[in-house]
């Protein structure tokens, strides 16, 4: 019983090395889920640009002209410090970005708008505020570099 434990511990370790910190998709913005759908019978519209993921929040107005970096932290969360300075860095480098840190614990309608599930966790979001891509998990600086880079490509 005891190696079928430790064997499954491995496994779920193996895993969460594996996938932490890798950006792969994004999340439906729950605000977004609400808009109403067009009618069959109306003219469809040029597609907009997505809703801004922090319209109507104290960041709405300090976006990125690139590309933002939205991170989602706790105070006891010692992966948070890191990808705090992982960020800030790639933002002090690469022009254009912005890096924006948000205490999921005080800010928790917003972590239920986007579906943060756990911290850290990161969104790139473009120009608009429209989130691209998000990491759970703490990322590499060069995960970070490179969805940046895709964000470029677009």
């Amino acid at each position: 019983m005891l190696l079928i434990a430790v064997v499954a511990a491995l496994a779920f370790g193996g895993y969460r090395a594996l996938t932490d910190g890798r950006f792969r998709g994004t999340h439906r913005v729950r605000a977004a889920e609400s808009s109403p759908t067009p009618q069959p019978d109306q003219a469809t519209a040029p597609t907009e640009t997505p809703a801004s993921v922090l319209a109507d929040t104290q960041w709405s107005g300090q976006l990125g002209d690139k590309a933002t970096l939205l991170q989602f932290s706790s105070a006891f969360c010692a992966p948070c410090r890191a990808t705090r300075r992982i960020l800030t860095e790639v933002a002090e480098v690469v022009p254009g970005v912005t890096h924006l840190e948000v205490d999921a614990e005080q800010h928790l309608e917003l972590v239920r708008r986007v579906g943060v599930l756990r911290t850290p966790t990161t969104l790139i979001l473009d120009a608009h505020g429209a989130e691209v891509t998000r990491a759970a998990g703490a990322p590499r600086k060069e995960q970070v570099l490179n969805a940046l880079a895709q964000l470029g490509d677009r």
